[in-house]
């Protein structure tokens, strides 16, 4: 399975899920961090997932614009 003249290869793919998954547990690990710090879980880890969500699909949205032309 690797990548045709004019589609996502599966290398593509594994990388553009990895990719997402890092960006979600990024966002929940700092959410995490500063409720931790301020003490007031667990507002900021659903405001850190909220934006790992934003940057996962931001990322993603990115990634796959490159096939779409």
């Amino acid at each position: 399975m690797t990548r045709g003249s004019d589609g996502l290869g599966l290398t593509d793919l594994l990388g553009l899920g990895l990719g997402a998954a890092v960006t979600l547990a990024v966002g929940m690990g700092l959410g995490w961090l500063v409720d931790a710090l301020l003490g007031t879980f667990p507002v900021f880890l659903f405001v850190g997932l909220g934006l790992g969500v934003v940057g996962a699909v931001a990322y993603a949205t990115v990634q796959i614009r490159k096939y779409l032309t």
